[in-house]
Order: structure tokens, then sequence, then C-alpha cells
């Protein structure tokens, strides 16, 4: 199942993509109250999916599928090719930093270069949403700790990641978190590990691999992640970005206003954003 946040006359519901429609779940709440009530919800969900009555998928405003996720964490230095692109060992520990809840975006909105600033970069990613989640789950179990999976963007200020070593803040800017363009589900997905991965600046492809070149999977991610905390429905996980940044590049190639920037992931759609200035 395909399953979205989406603005309509002024009012943001869940729905279920289905084909080039969108249908109402009538879920009072947000994804998160879905996801936390989908066992429950999901025969009711399925039945009102085959029963068609959606409006076209061309006159609603996609959002963030999750739009205030509790946690955002991402994994660094998470495919060999971006490992050497970036002139670094293969990291012996996971290397995690998290994003603002302020840094989600929609989909297909605009994305901000702050005032002041003059290296954004793109990071093409799979994001997985936390179902019920838990604690201390093992990598044998994770799979039924996600809810689902979408394409995301890890758009990153180099100059204010490096400055120091935690990435956190050069990671969080306002908008630099594009996610979506909708949830689709582990059941429908099933194993994450083998989907075609690319980035497109104005059309020249930037970033293509395959998400079955991830150092780390994405079970061992949900592993060592709680450990230590609680995952909740909810939660966005970024994987992990393929070589090709434009940090990398000879000459170096950041973002500048006006570059539009799409990232897709076989099965799961794309999102694409233009590059804004900000006031």
């Amino acid at each position: 199942m395909k399953l979205c946040t989406f603005t309509a006359d002024g009012v943001t519901r869940t729905g279920i993509v289905v084909d080039d429609t969108v249908v109402e779940t009538g879920v009072l709440g947000s994804m998160i109250d879905l996801i936390r009530d989908w066992d429950r919800l999901k025969p009711e969900l399925e039945t009102r999916a085959a029963s068609g009555g959606g409006v076209p998928l061309a006159s609603v405003r996609l959002e963030a599928p999750v739009q205030r996720p509790g946690k955002i964490f991402a994994i660094g230095l998470n495919y060999a090719d971006h490992i050497a692109e970036s002139g670094l060992g293969t990291p012996e520990r996971q290397v995690w930093f998290t994003k603002a809840q302020t840094s989600v975006n929609a989909p297909y909105d605009p994305i901000l270069i702050a005032r002041g600033t003059m290296t954004p970069d793109y990071e093409a990613e799979l994001v997985a949403v936390i179902g019920q989640g838990g604690k201390h789950i093992v990598a044998a179990d994770a799979s039924a700790a996600i809810f689902g999976y979408c394409v995301g963007n890890d758009v990153t200020e180099r100059m204010w990641q490096h400055a120091v070593p935690q990435w956190s803040l050069g990671k969080s800017f306002d908008t630099h978190a594009p996610m979506g363009p909708w949830i689709v589900t582990a059941d429908e997905l099933g194993d994450p590990h083998d989907l075609g991965i690319r980035c497109y600046v104005n059309g020249e492809e930037r970033q293509s691999s395959n998400t079955g070149h991830l150092v780390y999977n994405v079970w061992q991610q949900v592993e060592h992640l709680s450990v230590g905390m609680t995952l909740e429905p909810g939660d966005c996980l970024f994987t992990g970005t393929p070589g090709g940044i434009g940090a990398a590049m000879n000459p170096r190639q950041f973002l500048k206003p006006g570059d539009v920037v799409r990232t897709e992931i076989d099965r799961l759609g794309a999102i694409e954003g233009i590059m804004v200035a900000e006031d």
C-alpha cells in the first residue's frame, strides 16, 4: 500500500495512493497516528483502496509523509564508493547524526539555500520509517519493526558540516530533509536491499547505485540504534548515500539557486525540488 499525507481545500489528511488517485483514509490525526494503529486499521484501509472513489493525485498537494517525526537519524559513510570519494576509511562502527524536525520538507517543495551560505549539496537516500519499533531489536527481527520506506534527500550545507566534528548542524537547515512522495509499506515492498537509487541535478545524473551496496544494511542499522533508544512509530532513518556528491567532483559543484534536484528510488517513486535563495 502507498500512504501519503496531502492537503486539499486547506485541510491536511492521510491518504492511500491508488494509481493516479488519492483515497482518504478517514483516520483522524496524522501519519504517526495511523502507523501507531496500523494493525487494526489495515483491513479497513485495504477495503477503502479497493473501492476507489479517490480524487486525482494531481489535484492535491503532497506533504512529507511524516511531517513531524519524533526522531530523524541519518547514517554517514555507508556506501563504499561514497567512502572512497570522501577520502576516508570504512568506519568500524556506524556513524550517525541527527536532522532537526524543522528540516523536513514536502517532496516537491523548494529547498532553501540559507542566507550567507554557499555550499549546499545533495545526498540521495532510502528512508526507513519505523512502525511499532521498540528497543534492543536484533537484526534478525528488524524487518518487523519497520512500517515502510520512502525517498529522501539528505541535503547538506558542507561548510557548516565540516566546520566542527559533529555534523548535525550542517545537516539540519530548514527544508533540508525532503521526503516522499509517499510511504510504500514494508509488506508491499519486501526486502529493501535491491533498489536502484539515483540523483539528478538539472537532468544530469550525479548518483546511481543500488541499496544492495549499503555497508551496514537497514536491519543492522535498526539493531544498532535500538540498543540505546526506543524507536517509535514514525521515526525516520536516512540510510546512507552513494558516491557522486557535488563536494567530491573536480571541480566541486555545489547547488545554486535555480538548480532542480531529483531523487529516485525504484518502486518508491521520486521527489524533486528547486533550489531557492532564502530571502
